[in-house]
């Protein structure tokens, strides 16, 4: 049964840090790309980052450049977004997403919320 598990979510001051992590099982971690999307309330969902399989190339989205990295473990399963210098902004739901050519995984999401 494949599962993407995302953690780490909450509540942070904005300037903070936040590491979501995304766990995943059943099926072939380390054939697919992996990527981490957000939705705000009352926004569509948009995509923030993603990692080739091997994890050698990585793109971000132009808002959270500098600020996040993506990266990923294949012995782990598992896939990460270090979030730095957290701004109000970035408050939304964050969901992990496994991408092959023929393939489409979520996870539930787990909620950032950046506020004083």
């Amino acid at each position: 049964q494949v599962q993407l598990v995302e953690s780490g979510g909450g509540l942070v001051q904005p300037g903070g840090s936040l590491r979501l992590s995304c766990a995943t099982a059943g099926f072939t971690f380390s054939d697919y790309f992996m990527n981490w999307y957000r939705q705000a309330l009352g926004k569509e969902r948009e995509l923030v980052a993603s990692i080739s399989n091997t994890g050698h190339t990585t793109q971000y989205t132009d808002s959270i450049k500098g600020r996040f990295t993506i990266s990923r473990d294949n012995a782990k399963n598992t896939a990460y977004l270090q979030m730095n210098s957290l701004k109000s902004e970035d408050t939304a739901v964050y969901y992990c997403n496994a991408q092959s050519w023929s393939q489409d995984y979520w996870g539930q999401g787990t909620q950032v919320t950046v506020s004083s």
